[in-house]
């Protein structure tokens, strides 16, 4: 048995889900692994067999729906060689016999009544003496039954053959027949369900839940998986709790001075800072700002971006003084690109936790919300999402940086979804006109961590990055868009940033 192994559950040897199911599956048990064809049962039950195999452990694909020859295709397009452990027994129809010297070791299950099969699956199971069994799949011993009475008893017998093997099995049902047949969950110890949404653009997206687990705590909901070369790999549902950390909360910098003021001396760790605006405004400079100055303390960062290329991205870095590349390439700075319609939420959240735990990433930003938004439509969904990511975020004592881009330039703005509630430190950046041009202003609306400015700010975006000027005393309606001047205009032209 490998280190950390438990002794009384058989790993899965799926990435992610024996985290969900506290360990795998319990030893000397029966497990249902359900969905519709397509969904990656047989993918999770050539992983079970496998790893049960690497621990020296023999285990029995018993297969009514597909033969040898498919299984081990399937398996080697992943890369993998099924070993002398694995052994397949085909229960197949006549019409995939090719060879006649194969008729002694194959059994035909069109032909053979209920009891029958089931006697042949009993002798082979004796004859092997696995560890672990998969049976795939039950739709065929339904439709052999052809009653509900007879296909529990049926299926009774069964698990008590099993139980008394002592071999882990995991059923698989394609759910092709009477796919509200409940009848199998109430006698598996355990059951899995495989789910595949197609939207309407984008690659499809698969998802799992433990619907049932008798005497165990799982992680209930739905969770995100993707099927790759290489086989499968499942992201458990983050839940913040479970995450709760150590840190000395301090105020980090920007490494700008007049910014710092503005936000009553800068962010602290372990909270979140949301900048809305229009677009062009410079939130994704003012991100890369908060970035920069953690690198130059020591400090490692990462950014996931969704709206822009990473190549224009670092061309607009460079023109403030910003060398991205050369961060990245010191390892100093993780940069992500993101595409909204490959990536699942749960993949995504999976990739910032990795940043944070295995690379020390003390510093986050997400650029941005929008973007996000494109991968999870549901808003009420996504508002959930960023509230468990942001918490287990500031428990780990990173600084977050987010940005929304409002809808229009001027006038009465609205953002595509309302997440301000969930951050900590709110910075509304804004277009004015004055003086027959084109202006931007700063302001922090809202600091939970302690005291901020609350006046409004010029600032321009040039080579030496954002530069903040004075106080905008001679206007009002300067958030609204729509500005009106109350002070002397000679004034305000040899005042600001110019």
């Amino acid at each position: 048995m490998n280190e950390g192994e438990s002794p009384r559950k058989a790993a899965t040897g799926v990435a992610g889900l024996d985290d969900i199911m506290a360990g795998g599956l319990s030893r000397g048990r029966v497990f249902l692994l359900e969905g519709a064809p397509g969904t990656g049962k047989t993918t999770i039950a050539t992983q079970f067999l496998m790893d049960g195999e690497a621990r020296g452990e023999r285990g029995l694909y018993i297969t009514l729906s597909e033969n040898e020859e498919e299984l081990r295709e399937g398996a080697a397009s992943h890369g993998w060689t099924l070993g002398e452990l694995i052994q397949i027994y085909e229960l197949v129809p006549p019409e995939s016999l090719l060879d006649a010297e194969q008729q002694q070791s194959l059994l035909y299950s069109s032909d053979l009544e209920l009891g029958e099969t089931t006697k042949r699956i009993f002798e082979v199971i004796m004859r092997v003496q696995p560890r672990r069994i998969v049976l795939d799949s039950l739709s065929e011993i339904r439709l052999l039954a052809q009653s509900s009475l007879r296909y529990r008893r049926q299926i009774l017998a069964l698990k008590h053959y099993f139980s008394q093997s002592g071999a882990t099995v995991l059923m698989l049902d394609d759910l092709t027949t009477e796919a509200n047949d409940k009848t199998v969950h109430s006698i598996a110890h355990g059951v899995v369900r495989l789910e595949e949404l197609a939207p309407s653009y984008g690659a499809e997206r698969r998802r799992l839940r433990v619907i049932k687990y008798r005497g165990q705590q799982f992680r209930g909901g739905y969770h995100d998986l993707v099927l790759e070369t290489g086989g499968m790999r499942v992201f458990p549902r983050l839940v913040s709790a479970e995450h709760r950390t150590r840190f000395t909360r301090e105020t980090v910098s920007s490494g700008n001075l007049d910014l710092d003021a503005l936000l009553g001396g800068g962010i602290d760790r372990g909270s979140s800072t949301l900048v809305l605006g229009p677009a062009g405004t410079g939130k994704s400079l003012l991100m890369l700002t908060f970035a920069v100055a953690a690198i130059e303390r020591g400090e490692q960062a990462a950014m996931f971006i969704f709206d822009e290329e990473l190549g224009l991205l670092f061309e607009r870095a460079q023109g403030v003084g910003f060398d991205l590349a050369s961060m990245v390439e010191r390892g100093d700075l993780v940069v992500e690109q993101i595409d909204a319609a490959e990536l699942t939420p749960g993949e995504f959240s999976e990739r910032v936790r990795a940043c944070v735990e295995k690379k020390g990433a003390r510093t986050v930003v997400i650029d941005s919300l929008n973007g996000f938004q494109a991968a999870m439509p549901e808003e009420q969904a996504l508002v959930l999402h960023m509230h468990e990511l942001l918490q287990y975020l500031n428990r780990q004592g990173v600084a977050t940086f987010l940005t929304v881009a409002q809808h229009g330039l001027v006038g009465d703005m609205k953002a595509p979804v309302d997440v301000t509630y969930l951050a900590d430190t709110v910075v509304l950046l804004r277009y004015f006109e004055a003086v027959g041009r084109v202006r931007r202003a700063m302001s922090v609306v809202k600091k939970r961590t302690g005291p901020h400015e609350d006046t409004i700010r010029e600032y321009r975006v040039g080579r030496e990055g954002i530069t903040l000027g004075r106080p905008l005393h001679n206007f009002q309606g300067v958030l609204r868009g729509i500005p009106e001047l109350v002070g002397d205009p000679a004034e305000l032209l040899a005042s600001g940033t110019e």
